[in-house]
């Protein structure tokens, strides 16, 4: 007899679990091969090398070590990165509550209690009447097996967001260095339009008077003597405006490290920098997935991503849970620790979903939005890097051959000044002409030094656009939880 109920219950369940499915869902995202982003023809002419990815600590490689001091503090004390590494932290202790839901609770108490009930409520030898002790001491067992294996997927999809702020917390610092670099740049570029506006303003001062003796003299008119005294008037304007320029760099390396606005007063002029020599590795597109910290958290999340899939399917089957509770209790003066004070209760459930008014249907397609959300995010993530490692590399050397060539300019400027004093002094030319040809020579050092500011700047972003030497460590990377990412249905 009881065979044949438990075989009837179990085609129950079976014939009913056809009630609420999950028929006809599934997603619909598919991640980029990397190997499909050409970029070939975009690096034809950049030197390719196997071992050309920054180091983790890249920016020695510029020759600073003040700017190196400064870089240790801000990666010791800037408030983002606390930020980051609280939320990491957070993720820990989630990936933790998920993991311990697999495993069973047992709880354990013990109380006593005085009560007085009235012999309405119960008869005089239940206590009724008088006032008595209840005096109680149990033990609890629950647990729910992991027929479908829903709570495992649920601990590697909180594992898997786990990974992901713990790789965000080190793109973070990536991040930091990088606006610490570039500042640095911002600081040495400013001082250099201060020595131009520097030397301008001492040509303009000695264009004035020279002209107000030529105005005197009766050979220039006042016209001229106007246009002398605009152009002193702009020098003075440069010099306003780089002062500031050093005080704003200033200002955003003290934010950086986290400090307050004297810190940043403290920071030296920096010497000239050597740019990072880089070379594009031969397989730029999948190597990228190696070395990037936001691809790494990307695919991080699709794998969490597809993980809550498998947990919203798993609420389409049979649960089961086993509960059990033991103790003694007693009331007045008897002893609770007497074999008759026991009291037991155990016992399984099972339960199914039948009809829920597409609630499980609506949540495991919300669950498939988020994994096609996820994989286009990556998926734009990885183009984005392609893309911005090869307009990095392009912008760099774009940036080094102007440099040449701006340097070539200053030199040719600079032996035109040599000669036109060389003149002045033989009473050949005239020192008004002399100064015309000094104006000329600063414009094209003003130039320069914008230009030297603009190829360490995009330095410093082809280095973050290679991952600033992000290498993932072995457990980031464990392939046991971190597999292909291939969905299956």
């Amino acid at each position: 007899m009881r065979l044949q109920s438990l075989a009837a219950v179990t085609g129950l369940i079976l014939a009913l679990s056809g009630c609420v499915n999950s028929d006809g869902l599934r997603p619909q995202g598919a991640l980029t091969d990397a190997a499909t982003l050409k970029d070939e023809r975009s690096l034809a002419d950049i030197t390719l090398s196997a071992a050309a990815w920054p180091s983790a600590d890249w920016w020695t490689g510029l020759g600073d070590a003040q700017l190196d001091a400064l870089m240790a503090e801000a990666l010791q004390d800037n408030p983002s990165l606390a930020v980051a590494d609280a939320r990491a932290r957070q993720a820990e202790a989630e990936a933790g509550m998920a993991d311990a839901e697999r495993g069973p609770t047992v709880n354990a108490g013990a109380g006593i209690q005085g009560q007085h009930l009235p012999v309405t409520a119960a008869p005089s030898e239940m206590g009724g009447g008088h006032f008595s002790w209840f005096k109680n001491a149990r033990a609890s067992f629950s647990w729910g097996p992991d027929l479908w294996g829903g709570r495992r997927a649920a601990w590697e999809a909180a594992l898997g967001q786990q990974r992901a702020v713990e790789v965000d917390a080190q793109a973070a610092r990536i991040e930091l260095s990088g606006n610490v670099a570039r500042a640095y740049v911002q600081l040495g570029y400013a001082y250099a339009q201060q020595d131009v506006a520097k030397a301008e303003r001492e040509r303009a001062d000695a264009l004035r008077r020279l002209t107000r003796q030529r105005v005197t003299a009766g050979i220039d008119n006042h016209v001229q003597l106007e246009q002398s005294d605009a152009e002193v008037a702009s020098a003075d304007q440069q010099w306003v405006a780089a002062t500031r320029a050093i005080a704003a760099a200033r200002s955003s390396l003290a934010v950086l490290l986290g400090k307050g606005p004297d810190r940043g007063l403290d920071i030296q002029r920096p010497p000239p920098l050597k740019p990072v020599a880089l070379l594009a590795p031969p397989d730029l597109s999948i190597e990228l997935i190696g070395h990037r910290a936001d691809l790494i958290a990307a695919r991080w999340r699709v794998e969490a991503t597809r993980q809550t899939i498998e947990v919203a399917k798993t609420h389409f089957l049979p649960s089961l849970s086993i509960s059990a509770m033991a103790g003694v209790a007693a009331v007045g003066g008897t002893n609770p620790l007497q074999w008759p004070a026991r009291f037991y209760t155990v016992g399984p459930s099972l339960s199914l979903p039948i009809f829920d008014g597409g609630r499980l249907r609506a949540d495991l397609a919300g669950k498939d939005a988020q994994y096609d959300l996820a994989v286009a995010q990556y998926n734009q993530t990885l183009v984005g890097a392609v893309n911005e490692v090869a307009d990095g590399y392009n912008a760099e050397q774009s940036a080094r051959e102007q440099v040449v060539a701006q340097q070539r300019a200053v030199d040719a400027a600079t032996r035109a000044w040599q000669l036109a004093e060389q003149r002045y002094r033989a009473g050949v030319g005239n020192y008004l002409e002399a100064l015309v040809v000094r104006q000329q020579l600063l414009q094209a050092q003003q130039h320069l030094a914008a230009l030297q500011a603009q190829q360490d700047e995009e330095s410093v972003r082809l280095i973050q656009a290679l991952g600033g030497g992000f290498r993932p460590s072995a457990e980031i990377a464990d392939t046991a939880i971190y597999p292909s990412f291939h969905l299956s249905h």
